[in-house]
């Protein structure tokens, strides 16, 4: 078991490198350049992978407007000729909810991508608009990072001592302190992304206090499992 914990810690420890590696420079890259991005010149609109912005008239075929548990928020469009295709959103306003088909609307085109949706002066940004919101990438990240570093702790504590590996085990220490991890880098990770924070702050914060909580209860566990040995 100790081994298999070590080994399976690989995988979040690999998923880690590949937040802070790849996946955030990435973002924060791409959401520079559509930051940067100019209006196309009026006779490059129809050149729609380009990294400027092109602008584009759709008429509305359908909208989907359901919230719950799977949230679907998304708008049908179609040109003149035989475009046809479905833009996704992450909320149903300012603009979706009151769209209605037959409607004119106008898009914005970055990277073959439909990024914003507008209509009477009401703009909203679809799902594939670049965001500045870094901080959640941080808080998966890291959350990655503390899962592998307990896994890993739990297999070598269960392979330095193979009968006196108690409090590591997964009920209660090991499921409490999966817990306290999601619950610390999303605690923070989410007020980082409303306050504007800069990323950094979610692995600052959320680290030192998943450490101080794993301390407090292991200090609290192991009275109980030196008693039962």
């Amino acid at each position: 078991m100790g081994v298999l914990l070590i080994l399976l810690s690989l995988i979040p420890a690999a998923a880690c490198y590949l937040v802070f590696s790849w996946w955030l420079p990435s973002d924060r890259e791409r959401y520079r350049d559509y930051q940067a991005a100019e209006p196309c010149p009026t006779h490059a609109t129809a050149q729609v992978g380009s990294d400027c912005l092109s602008t584009w008239r759709f008429t509305v075929v359908k909208t989907v407007v359901k919230s719950g548990k799977t949230s679907t928020y998304e708008a049908t469009l179609k040109d003149e000729v035989a475009w046809r295709g479905v833009v996704d959103f992450g909320d149903p306003g300012p603009l979706l909810e009151r769209l209605e088909p037959g409607d004119r609307v106008t898009a914005t085109v970055w990277r073959r991508d439909i990024v914003v949706l507008s209509k009477d002066g009401v703009r909203q940004n679809s799902s594939d608009a670049p965001r500045d919101e870094l901080q959640m990438n941080a808080a998966i990240g890291v959350l990655a990072a503390l899962v592998a570093a307990q896994a890993f702790a739990f297999g070598a504590v269960r392979l330095v001592r193979p009968r006196g590996y108690e409090p590591f085990t997964w009920n209660p220490y090991g499921k409490r302190l999966l817990i306290t991890s999601v619950a610390a880098c999303f605690g923070v990770g989410l007020p980082a992304v409303w306050i504007g924070i800069p990323w950094w702050t979610v692995p600052a914060v959320g680290v030192p206090a998943v450490v101080c909580a794993a301390g407090m209860m292991h200090h609290r566990l192991r009275p109980r499992a030196a008693g039962g040995v």
